[in-house]
């Protein structure tokens, strides 16, 4: 990429992101369209506008409303987990400013000023000479120039270590604040317990349960609900559902065809064979109550089966305060680890119920061949990713595909493709993965949604790291030069290793295209906007299917982490070796915060609440980005033949010792609920009854059930009038 394809690249993506806030800004005045700009506040039942009207704002009055948020403003709008994602944001903008501060003002002026006739890094066939030179590439093998890099890779470790525990100190206080609520969340009443042995004779698996934690908590047991194989019953509940919409459906288009047409109106019809596609032509609201009516009948007997006799052996046990369920949470109930597990309840809606069965054993070799299949799976996947890094190049281009060179020679395709084919091909290629990584992950044995994205999360994060970060490094440079590696095998360390500070420039235009493209796309809502406008025209007949079709979503943790992760890992690992990579960092992440601030604030809505136990995760993963980092350095300070290399070895062993140290000193409360923190008082008497039934799956869920027809299912410790 010459000079001008990447300024054309910076302008163009600036100019779409003017664009984008402009029309954000046109769109989101219109009455019709708040409910794609202001669904979570519309949702609590607040102004859109925020008392204003929408005619009064401009075009950075959002701007304005994000600054002036607090931190508890985003908790009451979206929760703890989205106010411990603007943490996270915020601890990386201080350690990319910090580190800019000292690295730029120092680095660019001993890199710009080296005499170096010999330039042996230059991103494009020595067309980018004029940012090599502000690289480390630019500075001589053994030049006491070196120092100053050398010192400044110190440096950004001490700031990263300085904020990462100021963080996670702060992380801390705000779950802590969180679970110590006097609000009752029904999840602090409840404990999963897993592993349940063999039923004895005689005994049914509730009175087991029942009896063994009666026996160790007689004072503060209540009851417990035992998890049963809901398979069968939530496809006929799903089915179900289905029918109801579609009677729903029918009854609203009968009603508006009395308005437009006749007064009689028009009852719809519809064809009863495959997917109403053949078949006889009925009435579809006869129709539609017919099957509601026997799906009804067909659901309670499934409910009666499946509760008298698909019981697994798993539970959730409850208690009457929040202290004992801490407490059970984190004990060892039997000698054998095997046996009669127990961890603290996530939210209801979280419960994965069909991973709850599987046993000990089998959840530890489960985990072990997802790792097995999602190391391979990035293995298999690093290479196409460096044939995409290599092939998207135009040079590589018109060898491959050669009829296509009259057009690529064309000046001013030619400045578009280069400033965006690569990284276009490659950020539409990572989007095909996280539904797999996800469904590894739910294989693994994971009883919880937020659990599920965390995993995802990291295999995500790790396989970017390898396919993005090495394998368009390596990729591009292993391509170029087969020749030479065919040749002497031995210069491909050297090679490499040289290769890094022109790689850099690939990512400053990647960083770009994510941060200006992105984050417009992000904040201007076109997408949604176009979707819920063709849906509200042409398929939605009733308010829930309106309301379907402006259906926010969450903040997608499970890939948004990780691709922000990723930009922490480039910017610090070309932080030393090319130092203009931090400005790109530093707006990312600033710009990041400013319009994710708004989307939290006025659009997502989150889909659970794990009070920040993302956070660990994320920070084990930075602490990752700055070991490749100080492992990078290592390499590169002894390509260039620096004598005193050996000083940079303490500090991927100091990573290790803070990331020992936070883990130890940290973790223990992310992953049990202190009981400090749990003894905390209560506005009200909590609602016992009312907990457990929150638990209930919505498939057996049903106002019709009676106790007695139950009576395996129930506790007979404590009837209360209601199932499990």
């Amino acid at each position: 990429m010459d000079f001008t394809s990447f300024l054309t690249s910076l302008g163009t993506s600036f100019l779409i992101f003017v664009i984008l806030m402009l029309l954000f800004t046109w769109l989101s005045r219109r009455p019709g369209n708040a409910v794609v700009y202001y669904p979570n506040r519309i949702l609590k039942g607040l102004d859109p506008w925020e008392g204003g009207g929408s005619s009064s704002r401009n075009p950075f009055t959002w701007i304005r409303e994000a600054f002036s948020s607090s931190e508890q403003d985003v908790i009451n709008m979206s929760g703890v987990d989205t106010a411990v994602y603007f943490v996270f944001l915020t601890t990386v903008l201080s350690i990319f400013m910090l580190s800019g501060i000292v690295l730029l003002p120092v680095l660019l002026p001993v890199a710009a000023t080296e005499i170096n006739t010999i330039i042996t890094n230059s991103t494009s066939e020595n067309s980018f000479n004029d940012l090599d030179k502000l690289a480390m590439g630019h500075v001589m093998e053994k030049s006491p120039r070196l120092w100053a890099f050398l010192l400044c890779a110190y440096w950004i470790s001490i700031v990263t270590y300085f904020m990462l525990w100021k963080a996670y100190k702060h992380v801390l206080e705000l779950r802590a604040t969180a679970l110590m609520s006097p609000e009752v969340k029904p999840e602090q009443f409840a404990v999963i317990v897993r592993d349940i042995p063999a039923v004895s004779e005689g005994q049914s698996r509730k009175e087991q349960v029942d009896s063994y934690f009666k026996s160790i908590y007689p004072e503060a047991f209540y009851r417990s609900m035992v998890a049963t194989d809901n398979k069968q019953v939530n496809k006929i509940y799903e089915e179900l559902e289905g029918y109801k919409k579609k009677l729903a459906r029918a009854e609203a288009i009968y009603a508006q065809s009395k308005e437009t047409g006749k007064p009689e109106g028009i009852k719809p019809t519809t064809k009863t064979g495959f997917l109403g596609l053949c078949g006889a032509k009925v009435d579809s609201i006869e129709y539609f109550n017919e099957l509601i009516k026997e799906l009804n009948s067909k659901l309670e007997a499934e409910q009666k089966v499946t509760l008298r006799e698909k019981q697994q052996p798993s539970a959730l046990v409850f208690f009457t305060n929040r202290v004992t369920a801490a407490s059970a949470a984190q004990s060892l109930h039997a000698q054998m680890v095997d046996t009669w597990t127990v961890i603290d309840a996530p939210e209801a809606r979280q419960v994965v119920w069909s991973n709850l069965k599987i046993m000990f054993f089998q959840r530890q070799i489960r985990q072990y061949v997802v790792y097995f299949i999602v190391a391979l799976t990035i293995l298999f996947y690093m290479i196409p990713i460096g044939l995409i890094s290599a092939l998207t190049t135009l040079s590589n281009l018109k060898k491959v595909v050669p009829f296509l060179k009259p057009l690529v020679d064309m000046p001013v395709l030619k400045t578009v493709l280069e400033a965006y084919l690569p990284q276009l091909a490659l950020i539409v290629f990572l989007a095909l993965l996280p539904k797999l990584l996800k469904f590894f992950s739910k294989m693994e044995g994971i009883p919880s949604e937020s659990h599920l994205v965390r995993a995802t999360s990291g295999k995500y994060f790790y396989f970017t790291i390898f396919n993005v970060f090495l394998g368009v490094t390596l990729g591009g440079t292993l391509f170029d030069s087969l020749k030479t590696i065919e040749d002497d095998p031995n210069s491909t360390v050297p090679m490499l290793a040289n290769s890094l500070p022109g790689s850099a420039t690939f990512f400053l235009t990647f960083v770009a295209l994510k941060f200006f493209v992105g984050f417009g796309m992000e904040l201007s809502r076109v997408v949604p906007l176009i979707i819920f406008h063709v849906k509200r025209k042409y398929l939605c007949k009733t308010e829930h299917e309106l309301k379907e079709a402006w259906k926010p979503g969450d903040l997608s943790y499970a890939t948004r982490v990780p691709g922000d992760l990723l930009i922490v890992t480039l910017v610090l690992s070309y932080s030393i070796i090319a130092p203009l990579i931090i400005p790109f960092g530093i707006v990312y992440f600033g710009l990041g915060w400013l319009v994710l601030r708004n989307q939290a604030l006025k659009v997502f809505v989150p889909s659970f609440e794990s009070y920040g136990r993302m956070w660990p995760h994320i920070h084990t993963r930075i602490l990752a980005a700055l070991l490749l980092f100080q492992v990078t350095m290592v390499g590169y300070f002894g390509v260039k033949k620096f004598v005193y290399t050996p000083f940079l070895i303490p500090l991927p062993v100091a990573t290790c010792i803070f990331l020992y140290v936070c883990r130890k000193k940290f973790y223990r409360s992310f992953s049990n609920p202190a009981l400090e923190v749990a003894s905390g008082e209560l506005k009200e008497i909590p609602n016992m009854e009312q907990i457990f039934r929150s638990f209930i799956p919505p498939s057996l869920n049903s106002e019709k059930v009676d106790d007695d027809q139950f009576e395996d299912a129930l506790s007979q410790v404590s009837r209360m009038g209601s199932f499990a």
